[in-house]
């Protein structure tokens, strides 16, 4: 069992550390539950779905890197295929805080890079904050997005963002977690070719300027991220911030980022190129490098 999580599991009851323990075992548990292992869960405790996902929330939490804030949030989407999918902030000491991942943009970042095509609900052990819940508006569940929190009855994201001005209102007909291709053509080495591949499938259709980014680990591994872009702007996800979110959730730590490309367009609207290096380079990693969209 990975040390980040000795704390939360021994806060669990009996009945689903014992259910756990054998998931958990393994130091890369993927942060996330299949529908099966949910149904499996629930059975061995006698949860419901609602239930369990509020149990794991700590588990959840304990994937937080808060150097600054030290306060610790834990998510957990629910997709529609029935994967529970966790998340939580996270902070980069010495850069700016517009680049931190909140925890509702962690886990929802993680099932639609996981390949999810739309979620049920989200449960979080803290009430969404605007920036979240303005996020969460540009999901293709829109204002029917169930939302889970302690203490409270379940609730729509319509009941947390009344008046809400999304991607509708700009006659924008595609939104996060329906399919998008993009069509830029893949070269280069696995790097290239799978910054591309994130490219191809990010959400861009405020600014036109798609963009994805890959990261390779110390072992080989390959992580991606897509850029997700919001009607309002400024609770867009860059690239960047979805592939570390992954390097956290999947095991890993910053310092293994040992390359890094960014695949944009080369007259784009806008650039990720220097908040992308000034990143990367803050957490360690100079080997960046920029293939151009074609």
């Amino acid at each position: 069992m990975h040390s980040r999580f000795h704390t939360a599991f021994a806060g669990l009851s009996q009945p689903l550390q014992t259910a756990l323990a054998p998931l958990l075992e393994n130091d890369r548990f993927p942060a996330m539950l299949t529908a099966e292992q949910s149904q499996q869960l629930q059975r061995q405790c006698g949860l419901s779905e609602d239930e369990l996902a509020f149990a794991l929330l700590p588990l959840a939490a304990a994937y937080a890197e808060t150097p600054i804030s030290h306060f610790n949030v834990g998510a957990i989407a629910r997709g529609v295929s029935g994967n529970l999918w966790f998340g939580a902030n996270m902070e980069y000491p010495g850069i700016a805080l517009q680049q931190t991942v909140h925890a509702e943009q962690s886990a929802i970042t993680h099932a639609w890079m996981g390949g999810e095509t739309a979620l049920r609900a989200i449960t979080v052990n803290y009430t969404p904050c605007g920036h979240c819940r303005q996020f969460m508006n540009e999901l293709n569940s829109g204002l029917d997005l169930h939302i889970h929190l302690p203490g409270r009855a379940a609730a729509t994201l319509k009941d947390y963002l009344p008046d809400a001005f999304g991607p509708r209102d700009l006659d924008i007909k595609t939104t996060i977690f329906d399919a998008e291709d993009h069509g830029f053509a893949l070269q280069g080495d696995e790097l290239s070719q799978r910054a591309i591949a994130a490219a191809n499938r990010s959400h861009a259709p405020y600014t036109q300027s798609p963009c994805g980014v890959a990261l390779e680990l110390r072992d080989g591994t390959i992580l991606t991220g897509s850029y997700a872009e919001n009607a309002a702007f400024n609770p867009s996800l860059p690239p960047l911030q979805a592939a570390l979110n992954l390097v956290i959730l999947k095991g890993y730590a910053f310092a293994d980022i040992q390359r890094a490309l960014l695949a944009e367009l080369p007259d784009g609207n806008i650039s990720q190129w220097a908040p992308t290096v000034s990143t990367l380079n803050g957490l360690g990693c100079q080997n960046v490098d920029r293939v151009l969209l074609a």
